[in-house]
């Protein structure tokens, strides 16, 4: 793995609006970046990043059922006790889902660690689905990228084929939702509206605060026509501390994600797998947070946090970093380990599952431990002979 300086294309930003990219800008800083990519060989992909992706994600999805028949379990993520059942039925009925990431620490020299599943409302999937691509055609047509490079992105066509599997188990009129203010999360569900039309699943768009209730507790759109499937990109925790989320569990809606995604969305779903698969090569160890350290050092994140917001980090050197945030409630500790550094640059892998399939990563990039909103997407290549990079650095 190696992180390698490239000449921008000239016409980037033409192509990007072309494409409907509108946020590879935000507040003025760049979030899309070709100045450099992550250069990874084929033996790194499928041995360090690929397998383990499918691998942790069974196991994953194994907890599942053992999470909702325990109010134990459910008491420890969390999970409010008015929506237990209706997770737990939700599952029982193996209610479909589309996708997920799992984020990693990786250098390219060993096995690449889990930091955390982002399982309800993952994004940056847009850019490493599409725009990334782009980019390596793009440098392979001019010469810049040898002819034989690839990328670990079947993103696009797994997505396809995805949404033409769900198309029967999704009760009409299907709708497509986020806040309608952030142009991001707007950016990715217009990309998969288009997916799945792509696969003949029409679907309309309507904004998260623009969704009604009817008097007899179903939710419906502008013209009061009731929604029968709702692709939200929204957090579920949030909707089920809101007012009109006490209507989910018996307003008849179809969610997607899942209500059960709940589970797999919570940072205790962390600790629950080390438990269970103590010493694995992929899981860093995890505790609930009971106030006690961990001896090389530890991360404590709240079980509903987002965007690295509310974290805090102690070294194993006596130091700290802590990020500001909206989120508190209980937490978990993770041992501390440092992402890897080029040239004062924090790279996290992202390792996209669509269905059960892992099928591509993106590469986001932070100048700090702590991967924040602000971090930037820069594309990666498979290129087995690839130009040596900038050294990595570890601290």
């Amino acid at each position: 793995m190696k992180r390698v300086a490239i000449a921008e294309r000239g016409n980037w930003r033409a192509r990007a609006a072309e494409a409907g990219f509108r946020f590879h800008t935000i507040d003025g800083a760049p979030y899309w970046d070709e100045s450099a990519y992550y250069a990874f060989t084929l033996r790194q992909i499928e041995n360090d990043l690929e397998d383990p992706s499918a691998e942790l994600h069974a196991m994953a999805m194994d907890l599942v059922g053992e999470v909702v028949a325990s109010e134990a379990l459910m008491t420890q993520l969390a999970i409010p006790e008015p929506f237990r059942d209706w997770i737990a039925e939700s599952w029982r009925r193996r209610d479909p889902h589309l996708y997920g990431r799992l984020d990693f620490a990786y250098d390219g020299t060993g096995p690449a660690k889990l930091y955390e599943l982002n399982y309800d409302t993952p994004t940056s999937l847009y850019e490493a689905s599409f725009f990334q691509w782009q980019w390596l055609e793009d440098q392979r047509n001019r010469g810049a990228l040898p002819q034989q490079a690839d990328q670990f992105n079947s993103l696009h066509e797994t997505l396809v084929e995805r949404f033409a599997e769900l198309a029967a188990r999704l009760p009409p009129p299907l709708y497509f939702s986020a806040v309608g203010e952030s142009t991001e999360d707007q950016g990715t569900v217009d990309y998969l509206r288009d997916c799945a039309a792509q696969a003949g699943l029409h679907g309309a768009a309507i904004a998260i605060e623009d969704i009604g209730l009817s008097a007899d507790g179903r939710f419906t759109d502008l013209d009061d026509v009731v929604i029968g499937s709702l692709f939200k990109l929204y957090p579920l925790e949030d909707l089920m501390r809101e007012e009109f989320g006490a209507a989910l569990p018996r307003s008849g809606v179809q969610l997607l994600e899942p209500a059960w995604k709940a589970v797999l969305s919570n940072k205790g779903i962390l600790p629950l797998l080390w438990q269970r698969h103590r010493g694995h090569p992929n899981l860093l160890e995890s505790h609930f947070d009971d106030g006690s350290a961990l001896p090389a050092g530890w991360v404590r994140k709240p079980l509903h946090s987002r965007e690295g917001a509310n974290v805090a980090m102690h070294m194993a050197d006596g130091s700290w970093q802590e990020s500001e945030g909206p989120y508190n409630g209980p937490s978990i500790r993770q041992v501390f380990h440092a992402l890897p550094v080029f040239d004062g640059n924090y790279p996290l892998v992202g390792s996209w599952v669509v269905g059960d399939r892992a099928c591509g990563i993106g590469v986001r990039e932070d100048n700090s431990r702590i991967t924040r909103d602000s971090a930037r997407f820069l594309p990666h290549a498979i290129i087995d002979d690839a130009p040596q990079g900038t050294t990595r650095i570890y601290v």
